[in-house]
């Protein structure tokens, strides 16, 4: 009896922590994501830790890295550069948050391969401006709204310092989601709700497709 008690008590306490972490997700971004992340990748990522930091750390170069390159190339959209800046800056704090933490779990920093995540969203981005930089902004949207998904989804199941981390990064996840889908309405010069929907549709896929590799934003495990 005293065991059944027990397990009850630890689903219970299971069940709230996925509950506190699902409140930090809006409800607007929820609804922006054409899917939820499915449970096998939950499962294959408290598999692979290290994949799980090390990538992610390159993730957090890449966001980073490519604010920069919007930068360098829309020098003529003021809010375009100042919410880049920002989130340039964000983005490489994070990475050497999460570079820190590898060090004091004895993780050592390398290159991983890329996933077909990001390559298969950009594969469908067009030529020429302005509807290539709708559709880049559109899709780091998606990136941002679907990290900070994963981040919580991952909470509930990690120790602590690494939750408490994942929780602060939910809101600035959040936040430049929200930057990203502002920027692409406000800077695009024609109504953008089927690109969205395009792109949302492709990135649900990606996500639900089987992957043979671990990666943070892989899809379920082949």
């Amino acid at each position: 009896m005293s065991e059944t008690l027990t397990e009850l008590a630890a689903v219970s306490d299971t069940g709230a922590a996925v509950a506190d972490a699902e409140a930090l997700l809006s409800a607007e971004l929820l609804e922006f994501l054409g899917c939820r992340t499915p449970d096998a990748w939950v499962a294959w990522a408290l598999e692979n830790p290290e994949l799980l930091l090390i990538d992610h750390a390159q993730c957090e170069k890449k966001a980073a890295s490519t604010a920069m390159s919007l930068l360098y190339r829309y020098v003529d959209q003021p809010l375009l550069l100042t919410k880049m800046s920002q989130l340039a800056r964000e983005e490489l704090l994070h990475f050497e948050q999460v570079v820190k933490l590898m060090e004091a779990r004895g993780i050592a920093y390398r290159h991983l391969s890329a996933s077909r995540y990001a390559e298969g969203l950009r594969r469908h981005v067009r030529p020429a401006d302005p509807e290539r930089l709708t559709d880049i902004l559109i899709i780091g949207a998606l990136i941002e709204a679907r990290s900070c998904e994963r981040f919580a989804r991952l909470i509930p199941h990690l120790d602590a310092e690494l939750a408490k981390f994942y929780r602060t990064l939910v809101k600035s996840e959040g936040r430049h989601y929200e930057d990203y889908l502002m920027l692409a309405q406000h800077l695009s010069t024609a109504p953008v709700e089927s690109r969205i929907a395009f792109f949302v549709e492709r990135e649900a896929a990606l996500i639900q497709e089987p992957d043979t590799a671990f990666r943070f934003h892989s899809g379920v495990p082949a």
